[in-house]
């Protein structure tokens, strides 16, 4: 199933609780956070706290995206701030097993997170254990990145991987999203999309979103 997941860095932080309604009623099947510790990726941009502030405001499920060194350690105060989705990367210094189980044990959806140049490979192990891949089309850490194409073999190879070992898995693409990328990644196989400026920025959020998900649909 398409989903269409907003990601909030290209939203008005100054009125990020009236951001999320706006993304909920035009139509946003998720909403995407970015959450950045300035030591795994070279930004930082919001926290737990900030995250709980806005849960109150919409029932869209919260899309939370760790680029964070050590996101074991912190699973539990996301998980208290309403993560629905907890996505996490391979290269982080937490052990991957144990933080997908972290996560499952708090009832919350677990997602892991390669780079651009991590291959493929490295979440073959974790097709039947987390709930999503997430293949980033950028490098992590800033909005308003051209999309990389050549990251789309990586989407066809898990999208294979998990069909031979016979797994319904979502993939989710992060970075350079709008509506002509759309068509290439959901043709290698990724069925979740974060957009950030082609949706927040957009003219009509709401026009936008939808055609974003037809796009995906073709």
């Amino acid at each position: 199933m398409i989903k269409i997941s907003p990601s909030v860095l290209a939203s008005d932080f100054s009125r990020l609780g009236d951001e999320a309604e706006r993304m909920e009623k035009c139509g946003a099947d998720w909403l995407h956070l970015d959450v950045m510790d300035g030591h795994f990726v070279s930004n930082i941009s919001f926290g737990a706290p900030v995250i709980a502030s806005i849960r109150g405001r919409v029932k869209l499920p919260f899309d939370v995206h760790l680029m964070i060194s050590e996101p074991l350690r912190y699973i539990d105060d996301f998980a208290k701030a309403g993560a629905d989705i907890i996505t996490f990367h391979i290269e982080s210094d937490s052990g991957a097993d144990e933080t997908v189980e972290k996560i499952h044990s708090l009832g919350i959806k677990a997602g892991i997170s390669i780079k651009p140049a991590t291959p493929a490979s490295a979440v073959f192990p974790y097709l039947g254990k987390a709930d999503m891949i997430l293949v980033m089309t950028v490098e992590p850490g800033f909005g308003g990145q051209s999309f990389m194409f050549e990251t789309m073999d990586k989407v066809s190879e898990i999208r294979r991987e998990a069909d031979r070992l016979g797994i319904d898995i979502d993939i989710q693409v992060d970075g350079g999203i709008n509506d002509k990328t759309v068509v290439t990644a959901a043709q290698a196989g990724a069925n979740v999309f974060v957009a950030g400026s082609a949706v927040f920025r957009a003219e009509n959020a709401a026009d936008a979103i939808m055609t974003l998900r037809k796009n995906a649909e073709k």
